[in-house]
């Protein structure tokens, strides 16, 4: 069974291929199918509201299974913040070195046992029959003082678990323990249920 996934990131959908694959699903991206989606406005409050939003408009152009997730990190110290406004933090979009700049100034001074914080990812699978699942994953750690390791993304390199910051991970290490993860996991759950 084919499903789009309302994104273009390319990192996510190797991910969710490889965890709902066993459940005979196969996950293609707009672009891939030759569609284009048209950019949707995310102005739900949580994560759950926007990735119904992105779900249901490209099952709605589509008219087929439709998965999306929005995800992002929630620090304690500064009241969950940038939570749904992480890829934005600075104003700009997308501009992960700034966004972990901002990060790094709003906590300087800041001790260790106060920068518990939480990566969050909430997916939203739509079907044409208005059938909606909607899960929540999330991974626990605390902010580090500086950038450690190039890989992943976004704030990895200072979101610290087991003392390592997710920089410092392999993919397949990340993917045993990473919000998206544990959010696809609860989904594939759930599909099991009615496929």
């Amino acid at each position: 069974m084919d499903f789009i996934l309302a994104t273009n990131n390319m990192k996510k959908l190797e991910e969710m291929q490889r965890i709902l694959a066993p459940l005979g699903i196969n996950v293609k991206t707009a672009k891939q199918l030759g569609i284009e989606l048209p950019e949707v406005v995310e102005d739900g409050e949580t994560f759950e509201e926007n990735a119904v939003i992105k779900a249901k408009s490209a099952c709605g152009i589509t008219n087929m299974p439709a998965i999306a997730d929005d995800s992002g990190l929630c620090v304690d110290y500064l009241g969950g913040a940038p939570g749904i406004y992480s890829a934005r933090f600075s104003g700009e979009h997308g501009n992960d070195e700034k966004n972990n700049d901002l990060l790094l100034e709003k906590l300087e001074g800041v001790e260790l046992e106060k920068r518990t914080a939480k990566y969050v990812c909430a997916v939203c699978c739509v079907f044409p029959n208005g059938k909606e699942i909607v899960v929540r994953g999330e991974c626990n750690g605390v902010i580090g003082f500086e950038r450690s390791g190039n890989a992943g993304f976004g704030y990895d390199p200072l979101f610290i678990v087991d003392g390592r910051a997710f920089g410092m991970y392999t993919a397949e290490e990340k993917d045993k323990i990473s919000h998206r993860r544990r959010a696809l996991e609860k989904l594939s759950d759930e599909l099991k249920k009615i496929l």
